[in-house]
């Protein structure tokens, strides 16, 4: 076990919960390159390959993050019962094990096996395993140190260039076979540092030092001027705030999980655009998301963070109309600005917030069941998206759908208050 004299020795003094920080940058980096932001040029690829539609591979995409929906209370529980350690470990030799598989498909039914098994992985290793953590060990800093640990989601955006370079050079089945071994030699290791608890090693959240007679339990406030406060998921789910937060943050997902699916789709035959073409306006997107999470990480330590959040809506929904209405660059490289700068500021707010609220004892709990409902924006979006295009020949009416109600979205988030326990 990591005493707490090995972990001094190990991390010379700096805060541990900094090194967690600095592996979930790697992991997040693996995770985005080759699993998230990489889905829209293998569905380009298998569309091509295998005549699937859109509605069918967006179906493909909808159907795991349902499950991952699902399984996300479940993950929540294991977290707070097991520790991140073991339950991350888990999710990610099932992750690498499935982009194996997935380099041998050749009908739909392997496909969409295959996509679920990729969802099973990444629920119990991926992004909600990594925010629990993180949310432990931190308080007056969780907004800088969610940030942080999501410019891995951005650097991994960056670096989908070469996975487009891979897959035209070598083609997708070996650059999948690869992705997984890589997610094993790179991710399985970066689990030794994963910690569940400061307390569990005589530390407080940030690095504070324990004086004579302090009351562990006092509360701390932040910069919404809210004082942490810890509830049960029972407890959580009779709020207000739990279901305008979690509304608020599924309005986002319907633009952020559509572009994730189809923006590759849409800039190739819609506007002409190459798949390395494609893949660069991805990256400059994500480079803008770097910039969005450094200042959503800054202002929300300092600021409102659900004042934050509301402009990010707005944000979302103009870049989506502007790649709709696309009639040269300008347009597309508006929507790369805004939606990367979008996203990078309010993705991990909406975390931050969730803990300000409900506090750190059954933060995954809580942050699992949220994701139900969260799972419903993140499915309708690309569907959506996909119908659309498939009915009219063009994704101008279904992004402009998806943006208003997206907009519309904001208001829970102007509505947000904090809950009285």
């Amino acid at each position: 076990m990591l005493t707490l004299t090995r972990l001094r020795k190990f991390t010379h003094d700096t805060y541990f919960g900094w090194w967690i920080v600095g592996g979930s940058v790697l992991m997040q980096i693996v995770h985005s390159a080759l699993l998230m932001q990489s889905y829209g040029l293998y569905v380009a690829i298998l569309q091509e390959e295998f005549l699937w539609s859109k509605t069918i591979l967006a179906s493909a995409f909808a159907l795991r993050q349902a499950e991952r929906g699902l399984l996300a209370p479940v993950v929540g529980w294991s977290l707070d019962k097991f520790g991140s350690q073991r339950v991350m470990r888990f999710g990610l030799i099932i992750l690498g094990f499935s982009f194996l598989l997935f380099s041998q498909v050749n009908s739909l039914l392997t496909f969409f096996a295959v996509t679920l098994l990729m969802g099973f992985g990444a629920s119990f290793g991926g992004h909600l395993a990594l925010t629990t953590t993180i949310v432990q060990w931190f308080e007056k800093r969780r907004a800088t140190a969610l940030a942080t640990s999501q410019i891995g989601m951005s650097v991994g955006g960056l670096l989908i260039p070469l996975v487009a370079l891979s897959m035209a050079n070598y083609g997708w089945r070996p650059t999948a076979f690869v992705s997984g071994i890589i997610i094993m030699l790179v991710c399985l290791p970066l689990t030794r540092i994963m910690r569940s608890r400061p307390e569990d090693y005589g530390l407080l959240p940030d690095g504070q030092k324990i004086q004579a007679n302090q009351d562990l339990s006092k509360d701390s406030s932040n910069a919404d001027g809210l004082k942490s406060q810890d509830y049960s998921a029972r407890q959580a789910l009779r709020t207000q705030a739990f279901w305008f937060l979690s509304l608020g943050h599924a309005s986002a997902l319907l633009i952020v999980s559509s572009v994730t699916v189809h923006l590759v789709l849409h800039l190739n035959e819609g506007l002409g655009y190459s798949l390395q073409s494609a893949a660069s306006v991805f990256a400059l997107m994500t480079a803008f998301m770097i910039v969005g999470q450094l200042l959503g990480g800054y202002l929300g330590d300092r600021f409102s963070k659900k004042g934050i959040a509301a402009v990010a809506m707005f944000g979302h929904a103009t870049a989506l109309l502007a790649l709709a209405y696309a009639t040269s660059s300008i347009g597309v490289i508006y929507f790369a600005v805004a939606h990367g700068l979008s996203w990078g500021m309010r993705g991990p707010l909406m975390s931050a917030l969730r803990a300000d609220f409900f506090g750190r004892k059954s933060f995954g709990s809580i942050l699992g069941i949220s994701a139900l409902v969260v799972t419903v924006g993140s499915v309708t979006g690309p569907v959506l998206a996909g119908i659309m295009a498939d009915t009219f020949g063009n994704y101008r009416t279904g992004f402009t759908i998806l943006a208003g109600l997206a907009a519309c979205g904001s208001i829970f988030f102007i509505m947000l208050k904090k809950p009285q326990k």
